[in-house]
């Protein structure tokens, strides 16, 4: 049975190479983000994963941030189930092999970690983007086993305060289908590889990914004092560390 599932990642993966290198060069904005949702609805139908979204309406057709906290490699391809997006990404994931390649052709943004200079190149081609379109970013600048959120990184929301967008807080959990429980099968942290993390969700087939969008940073109670990135940073924490909090 593993063996079947293993081929058929390897089989969808290189689906996904073809058509990033024959087809989307020739595809409007529209049908690129169907290619990629129907591409990451299947890769979570690979793996067993159902998705459950909650208050997804919430987002509206405004370009705008989503702040998410980060569990697994398997959160982009979630996220784009849902709704396709523009990602900010360590520059590891790039030198990763095929998925580094393919993050790159999909238009991810990556950052340096550690480099204020770097960051700052970033958060100005954020502010950019944002004109027109919409990100996600994992503040955590790590990822966890999603029991809790760790400190949120401040710096991308400067972003948002030269945009002027909404911010939207994300809450991602995975969910075991049997008890509902959270599983830490899909966790990609501390010294783990990718074939390792893949092969944990592989061994544990019976998820619920789970996105819950919570109510956008409100720019309008700012009017006297304006806020900073800080303050927008430590409202998505704390309103993704309450729901995590509740759900469990």
């Amino acid at each position: 049975m593993r063996i079947w599932v293993w081929s058929q990642i390897w089989f969808h993966v290189i689906c996904g190479i073809l058509t990033l290198s024959l087809m989307f060069p020739f595809l409007d904005r529209r049908n690129k983000d169907r290619a990629i949702q129907k591409w990451s609805k299947h890769l979570l139908k690979i793996f067993n994963i159902e998705l459950v979204v909650q208050d997804g309406t919430l987002l509206g057709n405004v370009p705008h941030l989503i702040a998410a906290n980060h569990i697994s490699w398997l959160d982009i391809h979630v996220i784009n189930a849902f709704r396709p997006i523009c990602f900010v990404a360590k520059s590891e994931v790039e030198g990763w092999p095929i998925f580094g390649w393919m993050a790159k052709r999909l238009g991810t943004l990556f950052i340096k970690r550690g480099s204020a200079r770097h960051a700052r190149q970033v958060v100005n081609q954020m502010a950019e983007v944002l004109k027109v379109d919409s990100i996600c970013i994992f503040p955590e600048g790590t990822s966890t086993a999603g029991e809790s959120v760790l400190p949120f990184k401040s710096n991308l929301f400067e972003a948002t305060i030269v945009a002027q967008t909404p911010v939207f807080p994300l809450s991602l959990q995975y969910l075991s289908k049997t008890t509902g429980n959270r599983s830490e099968s899909p966790a990609f942290i501390g010294e783990m590889g990718l074939l390792e993390s893949m092969s944990n969700i592989v061994k544990n087939r019976n998820l619920v990914a789970k996105i819950t969008i919570l109510p956008a940073f409100s720019w309008s109670q700012q009017a006297i004092i304006p806020a900073d990135r800080k303050q927008v940073a430590s409202y998505c924490e704390d309103s993704i560390a309450k729901t995590l909090e509740q759900q469990m």
